[in-house]
Order: structure tokens, then C-alpha cells, then sequence
């Protein structure tokens, strides 16, 4: 009979988010027999752990064992052995020797003579042989939590059995609180009560995505960023903490004010306030000058008038409050909730007095400034000035996020017939908060000041930051364009801002290129006539971009114009600024080390200045160029990275996701491409964004092929073509998926249609001056010549645009055109063929592409291949392109429109394009005089 006693309930999946890593290590060490002790500070989820490793693993075991220690009961003895044995000791007492038997029924019922003084050797071998007699029946699980408040004598007990179980079924899953890192004496003395291979699992806290992502599971899913952000650095990533002000905050009908720091639950207060009270008056305001402070140390708490600073935090340090500070003079508390209760606890008076004793005390001007308005009630037309000097001061430094806050702290203190007025700095406010990503505080600040505000300068500038705010899914605020027009009357400066934001939605909603330029000109030539360089300059810039993805000739003519003097330092830097047109036009144009240098200057710009959404996009863009030139494992760590920064501020998570999959895919996993790719392709569909969704279906289609689907990377590709085809999109080197395209319909042997998108890809590249694009081409034609037979030409083809993509510095491409000429040498007598393509691919560390090169190595070595012969087809059809004769062919046999388009992968309407190209080539009218023709063909 299988036992689990007092089995609990199964955790809720949701609260071990950010510990997969942790379980993973776990379930390893489990599955071999193993022993696991979770480790760390009290409400960092290590019960949860424990609970969800106990419900997987309890399966397998004949025998779950269970305590979970209290405080309240530590000084009890054989509390835990009687809650672990108590229940199965009687199942085996007739295995034990008599002396073993009465001192185990001793300890578990306090009965008796018998103490672990006066028989301890026997007690232990008991608790010993009861063990071994349970393993003997089958797998044993001992589930142990809150380990630090086990009795000593269980404990004792426990570790004697633990170190003499080897080789024995039985397993044990404990969990432990601890303050220190793996391999201090914490855990150290609790490891003695378990088996000698135990692994520690030490749990972390969460990173400010894995709070964000625990909130939302828990349905607080309307806090700002901003917010979640401060949750997070209140928490120290503890995810019971970050619950619990999650969900104060979530029932708060009003936000916190900037500056002000989080209102701390009653149930995490209790966790230090009993410490707090047993401060002198003088050590809490000292502290609460401390927990005030940025960075305080005992000079700043001299300075700020409190002279016993050394002895005051001494006390706090001996009461755990405090963290002691090896080195140097910093004063840090113990963990930041007791900051947050402190100053939670304390009068706004109080507040206010260790605001301005700071004010004064504080070295730096920025947060002197701070202090001061948090000191001060009211409206202040100089504390305001003084504010928005530390706002432009904090801006300067690439401290947006500090600008605006200050900034709307100047608005708090503006009077309102001030100049600039409080709007005036609040959409400052806004706008530094967007250039530091948070948008969603952007957008709110800008909802407000349009509730009031009448002149047309506030609104339009208010409605720009809405717009800007709602990043790639702009579609959202699709009526937000009418009302900024309207409010921008005739003013050019006005409607410059308007048109050029018109150009985005032209480009994300509408996915049309030719109005997206036209709305750019129109926004540049605007903003030159009033004078506005800086909107002048991202205008010329868009239509720069925009150019160089049509492969518009006036693209490099346009750049220059936008980098031309006067420059305005921040758009030359703005992932939509010249810099950015510039680095574009150079890797679409294959100078890779001029396209690195550019890239990587911008993103340390961005960095210095804090442009966070700019950053996630230069990333990218460097991902991109490493890719190109085949540093694999490097762009798949600016991939990765790229990622994690758009999932942490909300921005560009869809392009990100797309870049990570382009990444992994090549050098990385595969499987994790395929899931990445997915997740651009809902966004960007989520979004309504087709110039995404267009990468990202390349991105898709790209793991498929390299996943081994062919069929899928098919269908995944026919998507993007047609869906450039409809957006205008003619550089083959905005997305190059062609190739890939071609290499697809090759393996499910559409051969004619592989032709025809290398021969329309050519012919634009070639009007472009694509080098590497050709280089890829000339793979994907060779391999379609070596699957109809041709080998020797398909050989030369390949091993000349390996050449040309080597000179070009295209590493990845080279060593792909290697591995597709290894692939006709296979069934030659000599040196390995695939010996070249392997060393390639492990210089570019492409280890999903290696994988398939070293089994291509070990396979037996293929047949020559044949010639193909190419099926009977009417010769007028000769004049067709193959997807226009693949169209003629299935009409001859009879399908219909709906038919074509399932059997071809396309549209309904492109088949209808098609049909009209292919009347018009042939001097026919209708389908009857092409079934006309094939029933010509089979009487001749």
C-alpha cells in the first residue's frame, strides 16, 4: 500500500514564475536518487519550491514522509521525528530489536524511561533501522520545511540516519531560511542532517520582469512599469513581499506621488516593526534620515545634523535592521522593506524634516533639489526653478527617469500662472519618461494635461506623446490623429509634429511604403518652414529609412540630408534618427564593418544618456550585423540581452523576440527559435503592425528550415512574400528570406517556383547593387540546378558564391554555401566533404548548423543524382514565369481559383493577379482558351 502522509495541496503553478533554472538543477539531482536542500530568506518562495518538487517526485515514492518545523515548537524534542515516523513506526516495530523498539515508542510518545541521554545510540539506530525497513518496500521521500526551526534532537537523530542511508532508496527534499550565500555555515550545520551528496539550491530573488510577470498571474496587471519597477526595488525581488505590495497598491483608488516611496502593507510592517521598537527616538530618526537618503553614509547623516550617527546605527546594525558595512562608510539596511516601513511609519511632519535636513546635507545638486520639494508643501515658484534645473541636470546626465520625476515634482511646486506653467513641465515630465521607456507613465501624465489644457501647443504636444506611447500597436490610438490635426489648425510647427507621426501609421497600420515617404517629406518640409530643425531632422531621417527599404534611389541622397549641419546631438543618437537611417543603408549594403562602427557608437550614446527604447533597438541592430558576419555566439548574447531589456521596460518586445529567434536558430536552440518566432509573429499580428509580421514570418520560416520542416518554412515564407508584395517592399536585403525560400521549395521539389523567386530576387539585387544577396542566390539557383540534375554547374555555382560571400564577410553564408557543396561531393572518394562545412560552422559557433553537418558526415554516402526530366508542357507556356505557368498548368487541369491558391499556398487574389498576367503574355481572354490550349497540346 503506497503512503503520503498529510500530503498538502499542489502549489498554484503561477508562483514558482522565474524558478524553472532552480527546478530544473532540482529535478536532476532527484531523478538520480538524490537529495536537495532549498535554501534562502524567509518569503523568497522556497516552500513553494519545496511543495511543487514534493508533488512531482511523491509519485514515484511508496513511502512520502512530512514535517514542517515551527518556531513556537523548536524547544520540543522529537516533535519532528514524531511527525515523520509517528504514523509508519508501528508498520515495522516488529523488524526492530526490542532495546531499538522501546526507545523509538519513547521519543514518539514520550512514554517511559528511555531518553536520548540514557539510550541515545539505540534511538539512533531505531530511527535507522526504521528507515531501512521502509526503503526495503519501496522509494522513501522525506519532505522537510522550514528546516532551521527542526528540534535539535530530531535533527540530531535525523543526520545520523541521513549519513548511513547510502545506496538505499530514500530521498530527502528539505528546505531551509537562510541569509547567506551556498557554502556559509548555515548551511553547513543544516547539511548534517542530510545525506552527504545533498545539492543546495539557493533561491534568489526575482528580476523586475519575473515581479512583473508574478503580478500579473496574480491579476494586478494595472500597475504602471514605473510602478512595478519600485515594487521590485522595495521587494529586493522577494516575490511574498512583492505580492503583498502588489496588492495594496492594486486596491489603492491613488497612486503613489512622485518621490514618495511605497505604502507598505500592514502584514509586512509586522515583520519589523516589533525591531523598530526597540530604537531610542534619536537611533529612528537617524534612521529614518537614512532610509530618506539615496545612498546615505555616516558623513551624509553627520551632515544632516545627526552627531551620534556611529552609535545609532551600531544599534540598528546589532538588531539586524541594519547590513554591517565591510568596507567603507555606506549605511545599508538589511534588506530595503525596513526602509519602506521606517518611512512608512513616520509623520508627514517627520517626513518633512528629514527631507530638508537632506536638502542641505545632500552633495549633489539633483538631490538636494529632490529633498527640498519633498520638504516643502504647497506652490514654490523657486523651489520649482530649482526642480527643473536638476530635471535638465538629471536629462544631461542620462538619467531620464530621475528627470521625470523631478519634472513633475516642478509641476507640483509651479504656480499656476507661472512660465513655463505646470503642464508645460509635466509633458517635460512625459517626455523623459518615454525616453526612458516608461511609457505607460508617459501616457498617463499626457491624458492628464489634455483634460485641461486649452492652448493648441500643449495638446498637439501631449497627443504626440499618446502616440508615441502606444509604440508598434498605434493602430490602438488610430483616433487620436483627427483631434491633433484639428488642434494643430495651420500652424506648420504643429502640423509637422502631426504628419510626421502620420508617416508611422501610414508605415505600421496601413503598411504602405509610398505614403509613409510622402507623409515624411511633407513633415520635414513642414518643420524647415517653421523653423524646427530637430523635427526636421527625425523626419528626414524616416524618409530615409523608409527609401532604403524600398531600395528607392533617392535613399543615400536623403541621408545625407538628414546628417547635414546643424545637428541636433539627441536625434543623432534616436533609434529613428540619421545614425540610425545611416547604419541601415550600410548593412543593407554589406559594408558590415562600417555598419558595426556606427551601431556600436550609438548604442554607447544611448547608454550615457538612458535612452532605454533606443538601446533595446541598437542592440538589436549590432545583433543583426554580428549575425551577418557570422558571430553566432556573440549575437546571440545581444540577441538575448536585446530581449531581456524589451521584456523588462514593455518596448519593442516583438522585434526583439524576432531577433532572438534569428539568433537562436542559428547559434543557439532551435526549438527556442521556433517559440520566439511565434511570439513576434503574435505581437506583431496583435499589433496590426505588417512590417513585423513580415520579419517575423521570416524569422518563423528561417527556424523551420533549419528545424528540418521544410514544408512549414514554405508556408511560413510564402506569407512574407506576398506580404511585401502587397506593402511594396523590392530590397531583397530588408528581410532576405528569398534564398531560404528557394532552399525550401527545393527539399518539397517545387523546383520551378524555387527558380522564380531566385530570378525576381536577382533582378532586383542586381538594380540595387546587393552583393551578398546575389552570393545567396546563386546557393539557392545551384541547389534548384543540382535537384534537376545539373551537379558539376550546380558545384562551380556553389563554390563561387562561397567565394563571394567569404570576401564580403557573410561567415554564416559562406559556410552554408560549404555545407550545400559538401552535400553534391558526399557520394565522391576522398577526404570528407563535409570536413570544410563543419570547420566553418564551428569558427561561426552556428551549433545548430554544425549538428547537421556532423550527421551529414556520419550518414552513408548518398547515390549520385540523376537528371530530372521536366514534365510535357505546352510550349506557349514557355513565355509564363513559373509561378504564372504553375498557375496555367492547374487551370488546364481543372481547379478552381480557391484550389490554386490552397495547392500554391497564395492568395485567392494573387491567383486572380496571376491569371490576368498570364491572358495578357499568352493573347488569351479567359480559362476556357488555356484548357483550349492543354487540349491542343495532348492532341498534337
Amino acid at each position: 500500500m503506497r503512503r503520503d502522509l498529510e500530503e498538502p495541496g499542489r502549489p498554484r503553478p503561477d508562483l514558482v514564475v522565474g524558478r524553472e533554472e532552480l527546478l530544473s538543477g532540482a529535478r536532476e539531482q532527484l531523478s538520480r536518487g538524490g537529495s536537495v536542500l532549498v535554501h534562502g530568506p524567509a518569503g523568497i518562495g522556497k516552500s513553494t519550491l519545496l511543495r511543487t518538487l514534493a508533488a512531482e517526485y511523491a509519485g514515484a515514492a511508496r513511502t512520502v514522509l512530512r514535517c514542517s518545523a515551527t518556531e513556537s515548537e523548536s524547544h520540543l524534542p522529537f516533535l519532528a521525528l514524531a511527525d515523520l515516523l509517528g504514523l509508519v513506526a508501528g508498520e515495522v516495530a516488529d523488524r526492530l530489536p526490542a532495546p531499538q523498539r522501546d526507545a523509538l515508542e519513547s521519543a514518539l510518545t514520550g512514554r517511559g524511561e528511555s531518553t536520548l541521554q540514557r539510550d541515545g545510540l539505540a534511538l539512533r539506530l531505531a530511527v535507522l533501522s526504521t528507515l531501512r525497513a521502509l526503503a526495503a518496500e519501496g522509494p522513501v521521500l522525506i519532505v522537510a520545511d522550514d528546516l532551521q526551526w527542526l528540534d535539535s534532537a530530531s535533527a540530531e537523530l535525523l543526520g545520523f540516519a541521513a549519513r548511513r542511508l547510502g545506496g538505499l532508496p530514500v530521498r530527502m527534499l528539505c528546505a531551509v531560511r537562510t541569509e547567506t550565500e551556498t557554502g556559509g555555515q548555515e548551511q553547513d550545520r543544516h547539511l548534517r542532517a542530510l545525506p552527504p551528496d545533498t545539492r543546495t539550491v539557493r533561491v534568489n530573488p526575482l528580476t523586475r520582469t519575473q515581479v512583473a510577470e508574478l503580478l500579473g498571474h496574480r491579476g494586478y496587471t494595472g500597475l504602471p512599469r514605473s510602478t512595478v519597477r519600485d515594487i521590485h526595488r522595495t521587494s529586493g525581488g522577494n516575490p511574498l513581499f512583492a505580492l503583498e505590495l502588489g496588492r495594496v497598491l492594486a486596491e489603492s483608488p491613488v497612486p503613489p506621488r512622485p518621490g514618495e516611496p511605497l505604502p507598505v502593507p500592514t502584514s509586512l510592517r509586522a515583520l519589523v516593526l516589533n525591531r523598530l521598537d526597540m530604537l531610542s527616538a534619536e537611533t529612528r530618526r537617524t534612521l529614518l534620515v537614512a532610509s530618506a537618503g539615496a545612498r546615505p553614509t555616516l558623513a551624509l547623516l553627520h551632515a544632516a545634523g545627526r552627531e551620534n550617527a556611529e552609535a545609532e546605527t551600531g544599534q540598528a546594525v546589532a538588531l539586524g535592521l541594519l547590513a554591517p558595512e565591510r568596507e567603507g562608510p555606506g549605511v545599508r539596511f538589511a534588506h530595503p522593506l525596513v526602509s519602506a516601513a521606517l518611512y512608512a511609519e513616520a509623520g508627514a511632519a517627520e517626513r518633512r524634516a528629514a527631507h530638508a535636513a537632506l536638502s542641505t546635507a545632500a552633495s549633489d545638486p539633483i538631490e538636494r533639489a529632490r529633498h527640498l520639494a519633498l520638504a516643502t508643501t504647497g506652490t514654490d515658484p523657486a523651489v520649482a526653478e530649482r526642480l527643473g534645473e536638476a530635471a535638465a541636470a538629471a536629462r544631461d546626465r542620462g538619467a531620464p527617469s530621475v528627470a521625470a520625476e523631478l519634472g513633475l515634482l516642478a509641476a507640483r511646486h509651479t504656480p499656476a500662472d507661472a512660465v513655463p506653467g505646470p503642464d508645460v513641465r509635466r509633458l517635460q515630465a512625459a517626455e523623459d519618461a518615454l525616453t526612458a521607456g516608461e511609457n505607460d507613465l508617459a501616457r498617463d501624465i499626457a491624458r492628464d494635461v489634455l483634460d485641461r489644457a486649452t492652448e493648441p501647443a500643449d495638446r498637439v504636444r501631449a497627443w504626440m506623446v499618446v502616440i508615441e506611447a502606444a509604440g508598434q500597436s498605434i493602430a490602438e490610438v488610430d483616433a487620436v490623429f483627427p483631434q491633433a490635426l484639428a488642434d494643430a489648425g495651420d500652424d506648420p510647427e504643429l502640423l509637422a509634429l502631426v504628419h510626421y507621426q502620420l508617416a508611422w501609421r501610414a508605415l505600421v497600420v496601413e503598411g504602405d511604403f509610398a505614403e509613409c515617404r510622402e507623409e515624411a517629406a511633407r513633415a520635414a518640409r513642414l518643420a524647415e518652414r517653421a523653423g524646427i530643425r530637430r523635427t526636421q531632422l527625425m523626419a528626414l531621417s524616416f524618409q530615409a529609412q523608409t527609401e532604403t527599404l524600398m531600395g528607392h534611389p533617392d535613399a543615400p541622397a536623403t541621408i545625407k540630408r538628414a546628417l547635414k549641419e546643424p545637428h541636433d546631438p539627441q536625434v543623432a543618437c534616436h533609434h529613428n534618427g540619421a545614425g540610425s537611417a545611416r547604419f541601415r543603408w550600410l548593412i543593407m549594403s554589406d559594408r558590415l564593418a562600417e555598419a558595426r562602427t556606427t551601431i556600436t557608437a550609438l548604442l554607447r550614446e544611448v547608454r550615457r544618456r538612458g535612452m532605454v527604447e533606443s538601446e533595446v533597438h541598437f542592440l538589436r541592430g549590432l545583433a543583426e550585423t554580428e549575425l551577418r558576419a557570422g558571430h553566432c555566439g556573440r549575437a546571440l548574447d545581444l540577441a538575448r540581452e536585446s530581449l531581456r531589456l524589451a521584456r523588462d521596460s514593455g518596448i519593442g518586445e516583438g522585434a526583439s523576440a524576432m531577433q532572438a529567434s534569428l539568433a537562436e536558430a542559428s547559434g543557439g536552440d532551435v526549438d527556442r527559435a521556433m517559440a520566439l518566432a511565434r511570439e513576434a509573429v503574435e505581437h506583431a499580428e496583435g499589433d496590426g503592425d505588417l512590417m513585423y509580421l513580415s520579419l517575423a514570418l521570416g524569422a518563423l520560416g528561417y527556424a523551420r528550415l533549419v528545424a528540418g520542416d521544410a514544408a512549414g518554412a514554405v508556408r511560413s515564407l510564402r506569407r512574407v512574400r506576398e506580404l511585401e508584395e502587397s506593402l511594396g517592399v523590392t530590397d531583397p536585403a530588408r528581410g532576405r528570406w528569398q534564398g531560404d525560400l528557394a532552399e525550401a521549395l527545393v527539399r518539397v521539389r517545387e523546383h520551378a517556383e524555387a527558380q522564380e523567386v531566385v530570378d525576381v530576387a536577382r533582378e532586383r539585387a542586381l538594380r540595387l547593387g546587393r552583393e551578398s544577396m546575389l552570393g545567396v542566390l546563386d546557393r539557392a539557383e545551384a541547389l534548384v540546378r543540382a535537384a534537376r540534375g545539373e551537379v558539376d554547374a550546380a558545384a562551380r555555382q556553389l563554390a563561387s558564391a562561397q567565394d563571394r560571400l567569404a570576401g564580403l564577410g557573410h561567415g554564416l553564408e559562406e559556410a552554408r554555401a560549404a555545407y550545400a557543396l559538401a552535400g553534391l561531393r558526399a557520394y565522391r572518394p576522398g577526404p570528407g566533404p563535409y570536413e570544410e562545412a563543419t570547420r566553418l560552422f564551428r569558427r561561426c559557433r552556428a551549433l545548430p548548423w554544425l549538428r547537421q553537418a556532423e550527421r551529414a558526415a556520419l550518414a552513408p554516402a548518398p547515390r549520385p543524382q540523376q537528371a530530372v526530366a521536366a514534365p510535357a508542357v505546352p510550349a506557349a507556356l514557355a513565355v509564363l514565369a513559373a509561378t504564372e505557368r504553375q498557375v496555367a498548368e492547374l487551370v488546364m487541369e481543372g481547379a478552381t481559383n480557391r484550389e490554386i491558391a490552397g495547392r500554391l499556398f497564395i492568395s485567392v487574389k494573387t491567383v486572380e493577379a496571376t491569371l490576368t498576367r498570364v491572358y495578357r503574355k499568352l493573347g488569351i481572354r479567359s480559362r476556357v482558351d488555356i484548357v483550349r490550349l492543354a487540349a491542343g497540346h495532348r492532341t498534337s
